[in-house]
């Protein structure tokens, strides 16, 4: 997904898949990451929470999240993404809380949420393919796809989350949202990133230095002002390209890349495969 508040539509979803660095992004939906392989850094906010194999990642929805990738190894995860509408007895609690550390570490992890999360992940692929065997890769979507029922969906939710709501401490969710320029340079990118752009032209619209812009990249986001505007926009091009509605031209176009040669070069770095690769999977998938 690119960086901007984003209403998925989804219900829900579920796959096995390897973890790649996301920047800031906000989202109307839960996310459970189970690591399966290797480490990462789980961004909320201005933080950085450390994640390993076994561990839990737990994020609520509306909070500024992001994932940083250190090193060379490719972590992955069992991700699940939900809507809380699927389970209303936590919608208070989504509303008003946050865990005050979004990583349930892997001794923490009860049994009854590596069970119920491998099977959701079994049944979709069963619900899809007709096998019994384990979903990888992209072969997970939402539910409708494959007909998965959703009060099984809801089952399985409200289990895991019963389990992870005893198991953690929570805040009030006011304190990882702020009004500071960490949002205003979110939010601005968000809203531009498919004009041409550049870091002084922002700093001069949010009225700071670009120094200080500067810092936030490097301190924050752990990357440049073009590294960042780079992965937005790539990030929406994959989206695009997932819809099979555009061409590789219309997606890098849309996005805002200024040559198809900058895109191709980021595509690649971010996902491992060329835009053309990325699109014959998809239209593999369907």
């Amino acid at each position: 997904m690119h960086t901007y508040y984003e209403n998925t539509d989804i219900q829900f979803k579920i796959s096995e898949e390897e973890l790649v660095h996301k920047g800031p992004h906000v989202i109307d939906a839960i996310e459970l990451v189970l690591v399966t392989e290797g480490t990462f850094a789980a961004g909320l906010g201005t933080d950085l929470f450390p994640a390993a194999a076994g561990d839990l990642v737990v994020l609520f929805p509306d909070l500024i999240r992001h994932t940083q990738i250190f090193g060379v190894e490719k972590p992955r995860a069992i991700c699940l993404t939900a809507s809380p509408d699927l389970v209303p007895a936590f919608q208070k609690l989504f509303a008003t809380k946050a865990p005050e550390n979004p990583v349930l570490p892997a001794k923490k992890v009860h049994p009854d949420i590596l069970y119920a999360m491998r099977a959701l992940l079994a049944e979709k692929y069963k619900a899809l393919t007709g096998k019994g065997k384990t979903i990888t890769g992209t072969d997970a979507s939402i539910i409708g796809k494959g007909n998965m029922q959703v009060t099984l969906a809801r089952g399985y939710l409200e289990v895991i989350l019963s389990r992870i709501t005893a198991s953690m401490a929570f805040t009030d969710k006011a304190a990882f949202i702020s009004d500071d320029i960490i949002d205003r340079v979110v939010s601005y990118i968000a809203a531009n990133f498919q004009d041409p752009l550049s870091l002084t032209k922002m700093a001069a619209d949010l009225y700071v230095s670009p120094y200080a812009v500067s810092r936030i990249f490097s301190s924050t986001f752990h990357t440049n002002f073009n590294g960042y505007l780079n992965h937005t926009r790539v990030e929406y091009a994959k989206s695009l390209l997932s819809t099979d509605r555009v061409n590789v031209t219309e997606a890098w176009t849309e996005a805002g890349f200024e040559s198809q040669r900058t895109f191709n070069r980021v595509f690649k770095d971010t996902y491992h495969m060329s835009p053309s690769e990325f699109r014959r999977q998809v239209r593999a998938a369907e």
